[in-house]
């Protein structure tokens, strides 16, 4: 008997680095929701965002292909109208396609706040919302409380009173169950395909958590590469208070979603489009190559029987997920055949605290190499020995040889 294809549902969110997730061992992280998830998934713990800042990494998750080839290359630079999308994909095998939430792709202009009302309350056209059959969401504003949706049952933007991961998490069940409730009527039904994408764990960390109360920040447990005695430490501790909250709320979104997917017949994804230093090295907020900055979770739950609670160490990209999905629901082997996953910055963003170069670079699960724009050597990490990155090996000369290697490759 030939089993219908699955349904399809990607949970994507912001700043969430691998790290920090209870499965993953962080001591910090309350995730029962995800590590539930995690012992009934295929855990790529080697997951890597192909760019470690939003508009690159969501242009790259939803096309397949990097920036700048995918036409981002700067912050501002939004998603060609014309853009082959996982969506597209999805829609030639007959599946229904919907979207809610952070779009993070679109037209925005550069003298609007990026936080606040007026950014959330930008309309992406039905034009350029990636081939979406149904969408509800918005561009931006990192309004993590009473978010702003408007989409295609809602013409202005609207104001929904609540967390935002608890409403678009009830958005995107409310879409599961009327599509239930339709296909019981129907003999033949497409299958679905939705994504779902959060802001949170974004800033701002002191934002209300749905009641989550943050924790002392004397409490949190850091990791050896945030430097102690300092400013950073202190920032570190403060930021990482509120951000393990809003992972706890986010995981009772979260739980609740994924109480409304049938496991039988559906694929669920999670994953999250960058990560945060959150002072490591003494570095905060994304763009950098460091770890902290480029892993990120990369949970898929096939159908009941497959590859439950197995851990693959393949060096993987968000940017393969669009693939990988496609193999899964076609049974056959994934095209992807990565010895390593590329990583880069396609340019500066002139924010704060954000990585002061574009660069480029290669990692393996063992190794990282980074490059500068002009192709010189900056970064070369042994992280079989070194998952801290500690100690920048580029003018060992013991290492020359890997390197070259590596650099061919980038």
């Amino acid at each position: 008997m030939v089993r219908s294809p699955p349904n399809i549902l990607w949970i994507v969110t912001t700043q969430w680095r691998a790290q920090a997730c209870g499965y993953a061992g962080d001591p910090n992280a309350r995730t029962p929701r995800l590590d539930a998830l995690a012992a009934e998934s295929v855990n790529y713990t080697q997951a890597v965002t192909p760019h470690p800042f939003g508009p690159f990494a969501r242009a790259a998750l939803l096309t397949g292909v990097p920036s700048p080839e995918n036409g981002l290359r700067d912050y501002f630079d939004p998603l060609p109208p014309g853009a082959r999308t996982i969506a597209h994909e999805l829609r030639a095998r007959g599946y229904q396609t919907a979207f809610f939430g952070k779009w993070g792709v679109g037209r925005r202009d550069p003298a609007v706040p990026l936080g606040g009302e007026e950014a959330a309350k930008v309309i992406v056209p039905p034009s350029e919302r990636g081939g979406f059959e149904f969408w509800e969401g918005f561009e931006g504003g990192f309004q993590l409380n009473d978010p702003w949706l408007h989409g295609s049952q809602i013409e202005r933007p609207q104001k929904f009173s609540g967390y935002q991961g608890d409403v678009l998490c009830e958005h995107g069940a409310g879409w599961l169950a009327e599509i239930e409730n339709r296909k019981s009527k129907i003999e033949k039904f497409p299958p679905r395909f939705s994504v779902v994408s959060l802001e949170a764990p974004h800033p701002p960390y002191d934002a209300p958590a749905a009641g989550v109360v943050s924790r002392d920040p004397r409490a949190i447990i850091l990791p050896a590469n945030v430097p102690r005695g300092g400013a950073a430490e202190l920032r570190a501790r403060r930021e990482l208070s509120g951000y393990y909250a809003h992972i706890e709320a986010t995981d009772r979104a979260l739980g609740r979603l994924l109480a409304a997917v049938k496991r039988d017949d559906t694929l669920v994804a999670f994953t999250s489009v960058h990560g945060d230093m959150h002072g490591a090295h003494g570095l905060f907020r994304k763009g950098w190559p460091h770890e902290e900055s480029v892993r990120v979770p990369l949970l898929i739950r096939g159908r009941r029987e497959e590859g439950a609670g197995s851990r693959d160490v393949s060096p993987v990209s968000i940017l393969d997920l669009g693939e990988l999905t496609l193999a899964k629901i076609e049974n056959r082997k994934s095209k992807i055949e990565n010895q390593f996953a590329r990583i880069s910055m396609p340019s500066v963003v002139s924010l704060p605290h954000q990585c002061d170069r574009p660069w480029r670079g290669v990692r393996t699960a063992t190794r990282k190499l980074v490059l500068n724009a002009d192709g010189t050597p900056w970064l070369f990490f042994d992280l079989d020995r070194d998952p801290r990155e500690m100690k920048n090996l580029v003018a060992d000369p013991a290492r020359a040889g890997e390197i070259a290697v590596l650099r061919a490759c980038v």
